[in-house]
């Protein structure tokens, strides 16, 4: 790597590895999906494509990061490797860690909503486990995404076009809110709209109170 803390410790060696600005966001693309070079520039709004070029080689260097063909014919990905997807784990605790950061809202910083994929499994991981399974979508900035929770977990991906349970329509403020837990649905009436069992929308969510329509 092109700097070192020098320190024989942990937590200054991972630094030293993801500790530049840029690396650990490139992480959380590559935690959605492999991508593409260009997928990975449309992600990451503010990288320069050099910086974002030096990173990806830097990852790739330390063994975070491979590049590979993808099964479409001559398409080049980045992924992570196994170590490299290790970083799922700190990450999402520093998700966790950012509740307060998040609570004042967006103001004038760019959203994806795919970075929700990431974003509420940290969130809602952890929490006490669904007794039965259930599939929930959550429509943010005209994205579908699926939250699947089964008693062994919590699964958020683009939503594959089967049946769902409930359909959660908000901005992604409310939609972190609840999911972190510093709002309840009763909180946000009149700000989010469901449809379908709204039973298992507290249930995702982990909130009791009555089956009331929104």
């Amino acid at each position: 790597m092109s700097r070192s803390y020098g320190q024989y410790c942990g937590l200054a060696r991972a630094l030293d590895v993801v500790g530049d600005r840029w690396n650990l966001l490139i992480v959380r693309q590559l935690l959605i999906a492999p991508a593409r070079y260009r997928e990975l520039l449309d992600g990451l709004p503010g990288v320069a494509t050099n910086l974002l070029t030096d990173r990806l080689r830097d990852l790739q260097a330390a063994g975070v990061v491979d590049r590979r063909l993808a099964e479409e014919a001559g398409a080049i990905v980045y992924a992570l490797t196994p170590w490299g997807a290790e970083l799922r784990e700190p990450i999402e605790g520093l998700i966790r860690w950012s509740t307060p950061l998040m609570a004042r809202g967006p103001g004038g910083d760019r959203f994806h909503a795919d970075w929700l994929i990431v974003g509420l499994r940290a969130l809602l991981t952890g929490r006490a486990a669904a007794p039965q399974e259930s599939r929930v979508a959550i429509a943010v900035d005209g994205r579908l995404l699926q939250v699947r929770a089964t008693g062994s977990g919590i699964e958020v991906t683009l939503h594959d076009g089967g049946d769902l349970d409930a359909v959660v329509r908000a901005d992604a403020s409310i939609v972190l809110g609840l999911a972190a837990g510093v709002l309840t649905l009763d909180d946000a009436r009149g700000l989010i709209d469901v449809e379908g069992d709204e039973a298992a929308v507290r249930v995702l969510f982990k909130q009791g109170g009555r089956n009331a329509a929104l």
